[in-house]
């Protein structure tokens, strides 16, 4: 295997982007802002070159193009489609940013994750949660608990609501079976929350303290305020949302259909693109018809939208733009990283419901979850369990099922790359004026609020 030739420095330039990441914005805002996507060039050339001189060019360019084609490009233009489509919905009238509000709007956000998924469910919140908070002086703590719950944990009940349950439902998980994380879902929805209303209960008490504050003038004048009845706008957009989901939920539906997949090896069928010591790279027909789809319903709802609508909803190609560059190098760097911990996966001694929640949490924190979760999901087959979830990586207990699950959704939630919609939110709200966290200091908040909450999972679920 690929990991056992490489060695552990190779993942160097997946750190480096990582630490660019995060420190070039604290050291020179200005500068990352125009030349990040050089940075992420210069940091996937950091491994392809050496990578391709010391393997050859075939099989520099085989690794490139499989994690680009197999990986990428379905990542990219599902979050494009979601935020073109999302960025059409438009909700007018008076959203007041109260501490209830609020809370309640991550609420919906937490149900609405498990129908559009995580992705789907923060783009099209995050724009009138952020217009909530036009009155209010602290707005960080909401968007960082909004991407706790809305961006990650909360899509942990269907195979939808997050990719790497989406793909334990590829690979044989029933569609149904994630409804069992219910008690889990609940009680760290729940407590995260309350923990959020007693945090921003005591800011806007503060505020409405502050004779200067913009809260404590609508306090005062609540008579001269006039309330424009909440209604939505652009509804068309969720017709072609709901294309979206079809695609991704079909596309389930016929990935062992013989039109698409070759059962005698075990393959998808494509148009094959490069091979390498015997394997051929082949861009998959069902993602051709899928990725091709799911565009479409963007380049609709850009062209059925009006322009004046997504103005007023403060829509910009900025923030799309910035993770498309941003990932692009990631997942260029990420290669050995996955590598290395597809072929020694099981040196980790993991054996028991625990360690799975915590390993495949971490390593989900800073890897793209995805991967990380088919990763431990076949170590989990490997246990040779005789009760249990039935995959074609062989049967895993229902605890370790369980443990892998919720390691990879809800630590996806410890740093801004940990799921995509993460950083999709820090950029809009960023866009929008909101100084959002370095990424050490939202891995600060991560570490005081959802630490303390996995260590209350682990002992109440996977010991």
């Amino acid at each position: 295997m690929l990991g056992d030739l490489l060695p552990i420095w190779s993942v160097i330039p997946f750190v480096g982007i990582l630490l660019s990441i995060a420190l070039c914005p604290l050291i020179n805002a200005h500068w990352w802002e125009h030349n990040m996507s050089k940075v992420s060039l210069f940091w996937a050339a950091a491994f392809i070159i050496p990578f391709s001189l010391a393997f050859g060019l075939n099989d520099g360019l085989y690794q490139l193009l499989h994690i680009y084609v197999m990986d990428y490009i379905p990542f990219i233009i599902l979050l494009f489609s979601l935020f073109v489509i999302a960025g059409g919905i438009l909700v007018r009238g008076t959203l007041q940013g109260t501490p209830l509000f609020n809370m309640l709007l991550l609420a919906v956000g937490a149900v609405l994750a498990n129908i559009v998924g995580t992705t789907g469910a923060s783009i099209v919140l995050v724009r009138p949660l952020i217009r909530a908070l036009e009155c209010r002086r602290a707005k960080v703590h909401t968007i960082v608990f909004f991407i706790f719950i809305v961006s990650n944990i909360a899509g942990s009940l269907t195979p939808v609501g997050d990719p790497p349950l989406f793909l334990g439902y590829l690979h044989g998980v029933p569609f149904f079976w994630t409804l069992k994380l219910l008690p889990i879902f609940l009680l760290n929805v729940t407590l995260l929350l309350a923990t959020y209303y007693w945090l921003d209960l005591r800011q806007y008490k503060k505020e409405r303290l502050d004779s200067g504050s913009e809260v404590a003038r609508l306090e005062n004048n609540k008579d001269l305020c006039d309330k424009e009845p909440i209604r939505i706008s652009g509804l068309t957009n969720l017709l072609f949302l709901g294309g979206v989901i079809f695609a991704v939920v079909f596309g389930g539906e016929i990935a062992k259909h013989p039109l698409f997949y070759d059962a005698a090896h075990n393959a998808l069928k494509g148009v094959p693109l490069i091979s390498s010591h015997g394997h051929t790279l082949v861009w998959p027909y069902r993602n051709m018809i899928w990725d091709t789809f799911i565009l479409c319903m963007a380049l609709l709802s850009l062209k059925l939208t009006p322009k004046s609508l997504r103005a007023t909803n403060s829509f910009s190609w900025a923030p799309i733009k910035e993770v498309a560059v941003l990932f692009a190098g990631i997942f260029s760097t990420i290669i050995p990283a996955l590598a290395i911990l597809s072929a020694k996966g099981a040196q980790l001694g993991v054996t028991e419901p625990w360690q799975f929640f915590w390993a495949a949490g971490l390593l989900s924190s800073f890897l793209d979850n995805a991967p990380t979760y088919l990763t431990f999901l076949a170590l989990g087959g490997q246990m040779n369990a005789t009760v249990g979830i039935a995959t074609d990586m062989g049967m895993l207990s229902e605890r370790v099922l369980w443990a892998i699950s919720c390691g990879s959704v809800f630590m996806g939630a410890n740093t801004y790359i940990g799921n995509a919609p993460n950083f999709m939110v820090r950029s809009i709200a960023e866009e929008a004026g909101i100084r959002m966290p370095s990424f050490f200091g939202y891995m600060g908040w991560s570490i005081a609020v959802l630490i303390p909450l996995f260590l209350l999972n682990t002992a109440l679920f996977f010991r």
